[in-house]
C-alpha cells in the first residue's frame, strides 16, 4: 500500500489535469479519475515490476475515458429531468408507423402499373395532373380516371377488403 501512495498519489493533478482534457466536464473528470484510482488500487499487483507506472496509470485513465466518450455517444446528452422539456420526455412509438409504411409498400405493388404510376406521380412526385398526363403520354382524363381508381382500390386493400381473400396477404386494419 505504501508503493500506491508513494508512486500513485503525487500523479493525481496531472489525471485531473488530463480527464478534463478529454471530457471537458469538471465532475466527469473527477469521476473518471476515481474510477481510475480505484482500478489501480484493484489491479496494482497485475503492473509490470519493471515498467514505469505513470504510463500504466495514465494508460488505464485513457482506456476509461474512451469507454466513457463512446458510452455518453451512444446514450445521447444526459439532460436533467427538472431542464427537460415535456416534448423530450415521451415519443409517440415509431412500430406503428412502420406497419403503417410496410402496409402501404405491399398495397401499392398490388395496384395495376398503369394505377399505380399515376398516384405515385400525383402523389408523392406532387406532379400536377397536367404534368402527370405529359409525362406518361395520355390525356388528362385518363390520369384523373386512373387516379381515382387507384385510390379507391389502395383505401380497399388498406382496411382489409380484397386482402381478407388473398391468404398471401399481411395487409391489416389499423384504426
Amino acid at each position: 500500500m505504501n508503493d500506491i501512495l508513494r508512486l500513485v498519489e503525487p500523479l493525481i493533478p496531472a489525471l485531473r489535469r488530463y480527464a478534463r482534457a478529454l471530457l471537458h466536464d469538471a465532475t466527469g473528470a473527477d469521476d473518471l479519475v476515481q474510477d481510475c484510482l480505484e482500478r489501480v488500487i484493484s489491479h496494482w499487483h497485475q503492473r509490470r515490476r519493471d515498467g514505469d507506472p505513470r504510463t500504466w496509470v495514465f494508460a488505464i485513465l485513457h482506456n476509461l475515458a474512451i469507454n466513457r466518450l463512446r458510452q455518453s455517444a451512444r446514450r445521447g446528452v444526459h439532460v436533467p429531468l427538472e431542464d427537460a422539456e415535456e416534448a423530450m420526455l415521451s415519443r409517440p412509438p415509431a412500430q406503428e408507423d412502420a406497419l403503417i409504411r410496410r402496409d402501404i409498400v405491399a398495397a401499392l405493388a398490388l395496384l395495376p402499373e398503369e394505377q399505380r404510376s399515376v398516384l405515385l406521380l400525383v402523389s408523392v412526385e406532387d406532379l400536377s395532373y397536367a404534368q402527370a398526363a405529359e409525362v406518361l403520354s395520355i390525356p388528362i382524363g385518363t390520369v384523373m380516371s386512373r387516379l381515382a381508381r387507384a385510390r379507391e382500390r389502395l383505401r380497399h386493400l388498406l382496411e382489409g377488403e380484397g386482402a381478407a381473400a388473398r391468404p398471401d396477404s399481411h395487409l391489416r386494419r389499423i384504426k
